[in-house]
């Protein structure tokens, strides 16, 4: 019996977030190419990294529109 895409998107939803986002990270890469181990490796420790500033308090986050309004200032919009 074959398995439809939308009783795998069902199965899906039941997984945790978590779990969840790497299976997006994992069809998207997919779709892309495979980026290569070692350079995945790097980027997962770069973001475990910036994570760690941000909860010990080293680091504080800037939204995203603070971010875009910033940006809007350097390029002169």
């Amino acid at each position: 019996m074959q398995v439809t895409l939308d009783q795998i998107v069902e199965e899906s939803c039941r997984l945790p977030r978590q779990q969840i986002a790497e299976l997006v990270d994992k069809l998207t890469l997919s779709l892309h190419q495979a980026i290569e181990p070692g350079v995945e490796s790097a980027w997962k420790e770069a973001v475990a990294a910036r994570v760690a500033e941000i909860r010990s308090g080293n680091v504080e986050a800037v939204s995203g529109a603070e971010v875009s309004e910033q940006l809007a200032k350097i390029v002169g919009r």
